[in-house]
């Protein structure tokens, strides 16, 4: 069958999924047919700038926790993201107010603040010029030693001994890792040093301030917090959480901080749960209540909270194993702009991918990576299941892991929208049957559980098999969750022997000595396993005032990188040769390779550059005046950005056209591409590079392949909403139970 002629079909993204599903065929098969997505119900360019969940809200139809009836009015609680030219949003404020909304929040850092508005109005906001993206105030969910061994950081590179007695050489001694999560228990003896100090620095809570309470109207918000001010010194008040009788009445957030940064010293037991970085401080910054539920706009508040306070308490990385269900690009996603905001600041950003690897028919899902973990920025983490030993021959990548590309979309001006196709997860981690911390409350073995712990004993602590008490307690969890601080605790470590490291230079060390596992593509495991034995060894290597360097421009594209030669692409664990995956990801879809990407400066290991979908944004902290407080954030967008050397491998094009079938382009095994990469072959950047485009995910493989693809993690009906809960490798609880691998 022929179009008789070429015509576009302008199709409402509010119609029923079959009827979706139907179009799409059509546009596949027909030639001459396509499709361009209506900016709403009547047409309006402005419709354009909010999240597809809104439209049902405005049309009436949506039911969602964004969405309520105040006295007898539809209303919806929505962030609304600016141009940034207004950091305190003046403005927009006034305007909200004059509709007869509240402003709950404010997000400088994000140039985002989170209001409360009649449905019928909002389409009012977002026509306004200052307004580029309305996103719901989403839920956000939790996302699911053994360790010092399967990780590597038992090696003696790293550290000699075991934490549970004593050891010598790394354990993130004086790095500050920001947990943001459903809180931690600070009387967990795992988080005491070898001299019985307490390493968790703080405690505070989002949960604490009551924003987005659903009260209609308000008057305006002050919502400037200058240091030492009144209303500064108020909110500080009101965030502590220090003093808390139950801090983690859920409990994930104690064990997620335990594997990153747990010691496991005072245990009795023979097993040694220790963290990957036993000496690391740990910031509490709970944005997740005792039922393991928060919201967007907690979530970037907590942000706000860790970047205003950094320097203050040393923080140098922030471990988010948690996600909303965002269907907005990376560029326009308020959590995602406040992960950027915390790696421009120095701070690496590690982030679950997701626990949402196959459905409930137990087919494999593409495309279900969360925010912030699609974020170009974010060190994206999936699972790796170890079988129960500490050899890595056998590992192999969960199947509850999320798999990329992300499949955020924005509107562009013309009309029609562009899927962002980033590749992820960038890395995998061990996060199978994880045993660490379990927080508790009560007086010796008469303890009571924390959420999980009480609704899920026979699977979480039965197992553990010891004599439980409160401050020993331990409890096993499985999920992207516990890979996500596996890695946080790796980025302590390296950042111990090297704090001259920036974020994105961290991410693409973490990545290049990755041990690729055999038979899992780039979209399943990114470059391959966490090995911190190797990501050690070659931070060593390089000079300790890069990120200095960067700030004062002394460092330059091409300038040398090397306190001592380059270690060999190889490390040994547990007795096993370890081959380096020698390859990263840049640009948010191009593979690089090659000793000169860490021989020789790269302008993107810049942590205030931001390089994906064919732009280069630069976005740079504003501090309160005399402070170390950041205020803000300037964002602009750069044209001729250098980005590469010289003598860089590109292996972009080797990896062909995506194919899931043909197990090419984004679809090709880690392994084969490592081969290649370790052979030298691949494009010699002999005149540096500035910007060109890298894999992308043919549309068509929706339906000609196969392949199970979720459309902005929207279309999917929930499944691929929420992180679920992972108990073990062989049981998934979301909206039903999935029976896995053993």
């Amino acid at each position: 069958m022929r179009c008789p002629a070429p015509f576009t079909v302008l199709i409402d993204r509010r119609l029923p999924r079959a009827v979706l599903v139907a179009l799409a065929c059509a546009a596949l098969l027909l030639p001459g047919f396509s499709l361009t997505a209506a900016h709403g119900a009547q047409g309006r360019p402005h419709r354009a700038k909010m999240s597809r969940e809104l439209d049902e809200a405005l049309s009436g139809t949506g039911s969602a926790s964004w969405v309520r009836d105040v006295g007898g009015v539809r209303h919806v609680q929505a962030l609304l993201v600016t141009d940034g030219a207004d950091p305190q949003m003046t403005d927009l404020r006034r305007a909200v107010h004059s509709l007869g909304g509240s402003v709950h929040a404010v997000h400088a850092a994000a140039h985002s603040m989170t209001v409360q508005i009649k449905a019928s109005l909002l389409d009012t906001l977002a026509q306004r010029a200052d307004v580029l993206n309305v996103v719901p105030n989403r839920p956000t969910h939790r996302t699911f030693s053994t360790m010092e061994s399967i990780t590597g950081a038992g090696t003696p590179n790293v550290r000699t001994g075991d934490a549970k007695t004593q050891y010598a050489g790394l354990g993130g001694t004086g790095i500050g890792v920001a947990v943001l999560d459903s809180g931690v228990m600070k009387a967990h003896l795992a988080f005491l040093n070898g001299s019985g100090a307490n390493r968790v620095l703080r405690n505070v809570s989002m949960i604490n301030t009551s924003a987005a309470n659903w009260t209609a109207g308000g008057a305006p918000n002050v919502t400037t917090l200058q240091p030492g001010s009144a209303q500064q010194l108020a909110y500080e008040s009101l965030v502590a959480n220090d003093s808390a009788a139950n801090q983690d009445g859920y409990g994930h957030g104690t064990h997620v901080a335990s594997v990153l940064a747990g010691r496991a010293k005072f245990y009795t037991y023979a097993n040694d749960t220790s963290g990957v970085a036993p000496n690391a401080n740990i910031v509490d910054v709970k944005v997740l209540n005792d039922a393991g539920m928060g919201t967007l706009s907690d979530a970037v508040e907590g942000m706000e909270w860790i970047l205003y306070h950094a320097k203050e308490y040393n923080i140098r990385v922030i471990n988010i194993s948690l996600a909303t269900d965002s269907s907005d690009s990376w560029e326009l996603d308020p959590l995602c702009i406040a992960a950027r905001s915390a790696t421009a600041a120095g701070i690496t950003v590690v982030a679950a991918a997701g626990n949402f690897g196959k459905n409930l028919s137990g087919k494999e899902v593409y495309g279900a990576i969360g925010a912030p973990g699609n974020d170009p920025s974010v060190i994206t983490v999936g699972a790796a299941n170890f079988k129960g030993t500490a050899t890595r021959s056998d590992d192999s990548v969960d199947f509850f892991s999320s798999r990329g590309p992300t499949r955020g979309t924005r509107v562009m001006p013309d009309g029609s929208q562009r899927i962002d196709n980033l590749l992820k997860p960038d890395l995998v981690a061990p996060g199978n049957k994880i045993v660490a911390a379990g927080a508790a409350t009560g007086t010796g073995t008469s303890l009571t559980w924390n959420l999980l712990g009480a609704l899920f004993k026979s699977q979480l602590v039965t197992p553990v098999g010891i004599t439980q008490s409160v401050g020993q307690s331990q409890m096993m969890l499985s999920g992207t969750s516990i890979a996500a601080p596996a890695v946080s605790g790796a980025v302590a470590l390296m950042l111990e022997a090297n704090p001259g490291l920036t974020p994105p230079l961290v991410k693409a060390i973490l990545q290049y000595t990755a041990q690729p596992l055999a038979g899992q593509n780039l979209l399943q495991q990114g470059t391959g396993l966490l090995n911190v034995s190797g990501a050690v060894a070659l931070a060593r290597a390089l000079r300790t005032d890069v990120s200095t360097g960067v700030v004062s421009g002394l460092l330059v594209a091409g300038s040398p990188m090397l306190v001592q030669v380059l270690p060999q692409a190889a490390s040994v664990i547990n007795g096993d040769v370890v081959n380096w995956s020698r390859l990263a990801f840049v640009g948010g879809n191009q593979i690089v390779s090659g000793p000169a990407l860490f021989a020789q400066y790269q302008p993107i290991w810049d942590p205030r550059l931001t390089w994906a979908d064919g732009t280069v944004h630069k976005r740079s902290p504003i501090y309160w005046p005399g402070t170390a407080n950041i205020q803000n954030f300037s964002d602009v967008m750069l044209v001729n950005q250098p980005l590469l050397a010289n003598g860089v491998l590109k292996l972009t094009a080797l990896a062909g056209t995506s194919s899931l079938a043909g197990k090419t382009g984004a679809f090709l095994p880690t392994t084969t591409l490592s081969s290649w990469a370790i052979s030298g072959s691949g494009q010699l950047l002999t005149q540096g590079l500035v910007l060109s485009e890298g894999l992308v995910l043919s549309e068509g493989l929706v339906l000609s392949e196969g392949l199970v693809l979720s459309e902005g993690l929207v279309l999917s009906e929930g499944l691929v909403l929420s992180e679920g809960l992972v108990l073990s490798e062989g049981l998934v609880m979301s909206e039903g139970v999935v029976a896995g691998e053993p």
